[in-house]
């Protein structure tokens, strides 16, 4: 094999001569790549934090430790405690304000604990799921933009061959290459994405879960102590 063709055909050789639409679609893909790697790193650290946060904050509290001593840790470290540690810190706080109003029922006050609780739920989960959006869109539009590249490219490189008499493997080979690194590049972006995209909305759903149920088991022994104490 000719070794000018192997280094006419290199990747960067390719990369450097490619037509600017392609270069423009490979530097988006690079960008897109480079930054979903960037948040797949960043949420995997967040949701292991989470994770272990939650699973501590559950066995303290069904530890059966005092709630108020609880209350009072949890709301001197409100910056730095877990997801449900601020749902807890959040439902109590609004139980001992309703409490402490003459006249509120049962029903009302467990209500506004409730809605208190789901309040900063939501918060929550909002910050869980940030990010996420941009993996499913890099994931789900990536394959297309590299696509365009090659399309693009393909089309360049019969054009180029419109006033050569007799066409060669030689002269169209590198056009066609430079075209398909676009969609390799595409595909590289959008594989990690979609993958990280996946596991994290499972792990998120599985914390949201988990969270849920805590309201509604908290929901119920602040019910169950004050009817008791009533």
């Amino acid at each position: 094999m000719n070794p000018e063709l192997n280094q006419d055909l290199s990747l960067f050789h390719l990369i450097i001569h490619a037509s600017l639409p392609v270069q423009l679609v490979m530097l988006l893909l690079l960008g897109a790549s480079l930054l979903s790697w960037w948040f797949i790193f960043i949420k995997l650290f967040t949701l292991k934090r989470a994770l272990r946060e939650t699973d501590r904050f559950e066995r303290e509290f069904w530890a059966g430790g005092d709630i108020n001593v609880m209350y009072k840790r949890v709301s001197g470290q409100r910056e730095t405690a877990g997801e449900m540690e601020r749902i807890f810190a959040a439902g109590f706080s609004e139980f001992m304000k309703l409490r402490q109003q003459a006249g509120l029922s049962l029903n009302v006050i467990i209500d506004g604990t409730r809605r208190a609780m789901r309040a900063t739920y939501q918060r929550e989960l909002d910050n869980l799921e940030s990010h996420l959006s941009f993996l499913a869109t890099v994931g789900s539009v990536s394959p297309y933009v590299g696509l365009f590249g090659t399309v693009w490219g393909i089309m360049i490189a019969f054009l180029g061959l419109s006033s050569v008499a007799q066409a060669t493997l030689a002269q169209v080979a590198p056009g066609i290459a430079e075209a398909l690194i676009a969609t390799a590049m595409g595909l590289f972006a959008a594989i990690p994405a979609v993958v990280g995209y996946n596991r994290y909305t499972h792990d998120i759903d599985r914390l949201s879960n988990r969270m849920e149920s805590f309201m509604e088991e908290f929901s119920n022994i602040l019910q169950r102590q004050t009817s008791k104490a009533a």
